[in-house]
């Protein structure tokens, strides 16, 4: 994630968290009137004297789950154990944080006439869910393939919001794909294993039309470094021009 210097700064009350998936929490900070961002980018959010620190600090970035038009600014991460994320877990309702941004640019393009391929590991669901929700609102005619990775249907954040937005925007579709399924306590009939190349062939071939396919999609990437960089490459291997994929990594903290 690139910075963005002389960004907004501001202070934000914790509005509300929720749990919305297994180990995985999404925090809610009022939004302050007149401020704006696009789908997909993401602020620096700092802890203001925590009672406990570490040696990464008291500031974090985090993609912005919400869309622009919903009331409040989320922000939704893994609930790892460390300092930064004991406190943010634990903190009481109305305490405020410091929030600077927006930062970056996984945003969606312009070119309607070209599908976006979103392609999603873990938490890397975070600018996607904003990016998607926001589609949804605005109608845009966009062509959206949301290829969203998991263990198992308890891991993935936000998937049954997911599965039903595609019942109110006919130009999105969602294909969740689960990797641990056999460890799995709830039923699952999706795709299964990691995303590969064959597995998006398919679903893009089946879904073309001549007026999109041969330009090709734009892909967008975002997850655990490991995959980011694996399914670049898969892309890349496949003749994807390097100016057609964007990425966003995710690293545990």
């Amino acid at each position: 994630m690139s910075t963005v210097v002389n960004a907004p700064t501001f202070m934000a009350r914790l509005a509300e968290r929720h749990e919305v998936a297994e180990h995985t929490m999404a925090f809610q900070f009022e939004k302050p009137a007149g401020w704006t961002f696009k789908a997909g980018q993401f602020v620096d959010l700092t802890l203001l004297n925590p009672p406990e620190t570490d040696a990464e600090g008291n500031t974090r970035r985090f993609s912005i789950s919400s869309a622009p038009h919903e009331p409040t600014i989320m922000v939704t991460t893994r609930l790892r154990d460390t300092a930064f994320k004991r406190v943010l877990k634990t903190m009481p309702i109305h305490s405020e944080v410091k929030v600077e941004g927006p930062f970056g640019n996984l945003t969606l393009h312009n070119n309607a006439t070209r599908p976006a391929v979103l392609l999603a590991g873990g938490i890397g669901i975070t600018p996607f869910r904003s990016i998607v929700i926001h589609a949804a609102k605005e109608k845009l005619p966009h062509r959206i393939f949301l290829f969203y990775s998991n263990r198992g249907p308890e891991d993935s954040a936000f998937l049954e919001e997911l599965q039903a937005l595609e019942q109110q925007n006919p130009n999105y579709k969602l294909i969740a794909t689960m990797t641990e399924v056999e460890k799995s306590s709830r039923p699952w009939k999706g795709e299964v294993g990691l995303i590969n190349y064959q597995m998006l062939d398919r679903h893009l071939k089946a879904a073309a039309s001549p007026d999109w396919y041969s330009a090709g999609p734009i892909y967008y990437i975002a997850g655990p470094p490991q995959m980011v960089r694996d399914l670049q490459t898969m892309v890349t291997n496949a003749g994807v021009d390097s100016d057609d994929i964007r990425v966003e990594e995710f690293s545990g903290y």
